[in-house]
């Protein structure tokens, strides 16, 4: 189905960062390790604390449209970490490929024409791949769009 395929293609486009928003990756690209954990004046949130936050929504979102025994963090304390800082390099690195792993495992879903797009999911109240697929598109554009600000509120953000 022609109308079919080419919906898939635009919440890929979506899911991808296209249109008028920075990616991901050019929100979170050369930010100093200093910089991850540090707090703007007036703002309650760090990167570090946005990134894992958008790696852990993102991952939950996935897991509940591909198993069906998935069970979410407690919300809202198992969806944000602990912490303002990642522990180190390695955890801050570990993050931000697992976000991209599950973004191109979801977009995968969403390219596979067997995947039902449409067919809310027996273990919900109503959502379907769709709606899941487009809220990790709208949930990651918000919070990229706030990592954005604080970095241009703390002086480390060269774009536009």
């Amino acid at each position: 189905m022609p109308d079919e395929r080419a919906l898939r293609e635009h919440v890929l486009y979506l899911l991808g960062g296209g249109g008028a928003h920075v990616s991901f990756d050019q929100a979170v690209a050369s930010l100093s390790p200093k910089l991850r954990g540090q707090r703007a004046p007036g703002v309650p949130y760090t990167a570090w604390r946005l990134a894992e936050h958008m790696r852990i929504a993102q991952w939950d979102i996935l897991e509940f449209s591909r198993n069906p025994q998935h069970v979410s963090p407690e919300f809202p304390k198992g969806c944000w970490p602990a912490g303002d800082a990642p522990p180190n390099a390695a955890v801050w690195k570990r993050s931000i490929a697992a976000f991209h792993a599950d973004l191109a495992a979801m977009k995968k879903l969403v390219k596979d024409p067997a995947s039902d797009l449409f067919t809310p999911f027996r273990h919900g109240d109503g959502q379907t791949l769709l709606r899941e697929a487009l809220l990790i598109a709208d949930h990651n554009a918000y919070h990229i769009g706030q990592i954005v600000m604080l970095r241009r509120l703390l002086g480390a953000w060269k774009g536009d």
